[in-house]
């Protein structure tokens, strides 16, 4: 990775290949990222009222603080306006509506101190999403909902854009994490026992880059960027939203990042949306990635390879 974009106003069809090579785009607030962020912000304050969301963990029993995320969580995710707004979103930052396909935003917490890194509120180690099925013409979009410091967002590891890791993706299915794993995130407090796609071996995570941008503002990466979730010593659990998308030229063509070190399978293209009326991709590209578990794969407690094809 050779570059930082801040507010490039470029065709989305440059920028997607510029990230696909690695490079970062920044942008400042616009009006439906703040319209997003404003309503995150909404109904995380009426969630943790009266406390303030940002420091609400340190006034309220841990096990509290996560049935609070598990209830605000999927309400943020599915509720229509959420969509409507990275609709807006994506328009607003010039992608075709017709060609991009975008999933739920997600709601997430990093909190002060080590409170809860796991579950609800998981503390990502270092990974590439592509660890995770993500397909390799997935780019990640990233916004603060209140205001972040270098010591509450996350870094990105540019020396491993290049450099393979030995890695455990070849034990990850999607179809079967939904199945098996992804509903008992709130149960996870203090050991997260669900198994993921880790490095094996040792990493140097220096240098790293950390972008501070505004509320409201946006960071686009690719699926294939080494990034993890910072240490927060900031004093305030930080809220951010992210979701992602896909071009479905791209995803025909196969147009995307490198792999160099990714085994996962199954896939995550059916939960994409199209910008223009939120129908799903067609079947056949959809099956173009959903790649069957390895056999011998260590799936997750009661799962099968026969069940993630």
């Amino acid at each position: 990775m050779n570059s930082v974009f801040l507010d490039a106003k470029i065709p989305d069809d440059l920028r997607r290949q510029r990230l696909y090579e690695g490079q970062l785009f920044v942008y400042g607030p616009v009006p439906s990222s703040i319209a997003l962020c404003n309503f995150a912000r909404q109904m995380a304050e009426e969630a943790f009222a009266p406390f303030d969301p940002r420091q609400a963990q340190h006034d309220l029993p841990i096990e509290r603080f996560a049935a609070i995320l598990a209830d605000l969580k999927p309400k943020f995710i599915h509720h229509p306006r959420s969509k409507q707004l990275i609709q807006q979103l994506l328009a607003e930052m010039g992608c075709d509506l017709e060609k991009t396909h975008f999933d739920v935003p997600r709601l997430r917490t990093s909190t002060d101190a080590g409170y809860l890194t796991t579950g609800i509120s998981y503390a990502f180690h270092p990974h590439r999403d592509t660890w995770y099925s993500a397909p390799f013409c997935q780019i990640n979009w990233w916004l603060p909902v209140y205001e972040i410091q270098p010591e509450n967002v996350m870094a990105f590891h540019p020396r491993y854009w290049s450099d393979p890791v030995r890695n455990g993706s070849r034990d990850y299915n999607y179809q079967e994490w939904n199945r098996t794993s992804r509903k008992v995130a709130a149960q996870q407090i203090g050991v997260d026992t669900r198994k993921q796609p880790h490095a094996e071996e040792p990493m140097d995570l220096d240098p790293q880059i950390r972008i501070i941008c505004p509320v409201g503002g946006v960071l686009l990466f690719s699926a294939a960027q080494m990034h993890s979730t910072v240490p927060n010593t900031s004093g305030y659990t930080r809220f951010s939203i992210d979701f992602r998308t896909i071009h479905s030229g791209d995803a025909l063509a196969r147009r995307g990042a490198p792999n160099i070190d990714s085994d996962s399978t199954g896939t995550c293209m059916g939960d994409y949306l199209r910008g223009l009326d939120l129908a799903h991709l067609p079947d056949d590209i959809i099956s173009m990635y959903d790649i069957p578990a390895h056999k011998g794969a260590e799936l997750p407690a009661g799962a099968t390879s026969d069940s993630a094809s």
